[in-house]
């Protein structure tokens, strides 16, 4: 079963019951989690029931074939199906899930997060062609896909936005669902109470100097430059920015280096402009990380990075450390040649 992006929110709000697993895939990652959520939560309110949510990673998959087979099957010692997800896998599953779609004894609802897929890849024909199964894209917002995220956000906490301001903020915001969520938190938060906003109350909210910081500790990882994440980092700290915020928009810079990767031509200067576009001052430092990095290691740091946003979110472990360490890992890397 395909579904398209435009019908993606509807579909994981209410999925079909006959729906055994789903796969989610594409260039917004930060969309791709929020609809695995979404749907996971169709099934089990919370996520965090260790009797009915379990958590796969590609290489235990791979260790052990019927680990994924065995999660499914299992029955919740609570009663209630059970949700079994699995990050960042990759093609090398793709006979792991055929297996799993073809066996009657599915029981759990199986949630599968992936990158951006190429059409004919054999992890989304599995999804695509099987009648219980769906394959589902998650593609950027579009400009009035974004600005209707906006009204509806802001709706709840009784405001509203000038044609202007409306205008300013879409443009404002960027390629990853995730990001995007956490501006309009903040515009919602700035105008809670009611009213209408104008074009300086976004700017003052949403153009703020953190974000320039952020993409600078992006940078200064991509590069291999420790002492500039050092003090980069630091900065951040003493703003307190928190960082799972950090790492997802490390998450989207990486990601939009693999896209660079196969871009050409015209098609790379399309995606660094694209929203939120790279800012002139760092498009030297972007194209030296294109040059940098490989696709695989660029896929490792992605995986990294998501390890330790669910460390981050789901442990007693210090946020800062494990962000930092995290980071630090992805500038050693930089300094690595494949």
């Amino acid at each position: 079963m395909i579904i398209k992006t435009a019908g993606g929110d509807g579909f994981v709000a209410r999925p079909p019951a006959n729906l055994s697993a789903a796969l989610l895939h594409g260039p917004d990652q930060g969309l791709v989690r929020e609809r695995a959520d979404t749907l996971a939560k169709s099934v089990c309110a919370d996520l965090r029931d260790a009797f009915r949510v379990s958590e796969l990673d590609e290489a235990t998959m791979l260790a052990d074939p019927a680990r994924l087979a065995d999660e499914a099957a299992a029955l919740s010692m609570t009663g209630g199906r059970r949700v079994v997800r699995v990050r960042s896998a990759g093609n090398a599953l793709a006979e792991v899930f055929e297996a799993l779609l073809q066996d009657s004894a599915c029981c759990a609802l199986v949630i599968v997060e992936a990158g951006d897929l190429p059409k004919g890849t054999p992890l989304r024909e599995i999804f695509e062609e099987a009648k219980n199964a769906a394959s589902v894209a998650c593609y950027p917002d579009s400009t009035a896909g974004l600005a209707q995220l906006v009204r509806s956000a802001l709706k709840v906490e009784g405001v509203t936005l000038s044609d202007d301001a409306l205008e300013e903020a879409v443009s404002l915001l960027g390629a990853d669902r995730a990001m995007s969520r956490q501006q309009i938190e903040k515009l919602a938060l700035y105008g809670r109470g009611g009213g209408q906003l104008q074009v300086a109350d976004i700017r003052a909210v949403m153009g703020d100097e953190a974000e320039a910081r952020v993409e600078e500790v992006c940078d200064a990882a991509g590069e291999g430059d420790w002492i500039r994440l050092d003090r980069s980092l630091e900065r951040l700290w003493s703003a307190s920015t928190t960082p799972v915020g950090i790492l997802r928009v490390a998450m989207a810079h990486f990601q939009r280096l693999v896209l660079a990767k196969a871009a050409r031509g015209h098609e790379l200067e399309a995606l660094m402009k694209r929203r939120p576009a790279i800012h002139f001052s760092r498009v030297s430092s972007f194209k030296a990380q294109m040059q940098r990095w490989s696709v695989p290691r660029l896929q490792e740091t992605l995986d990294l990075l998501l390890e330790t946003e669910v460390l981050c979110k789901t442990t007693a472990v210090p946020g800062e450390a494990a962000c930092a360490r995290a980071l630090f890992t992805v500038a050693a890397w930089a300094k690595l040649r494949d």
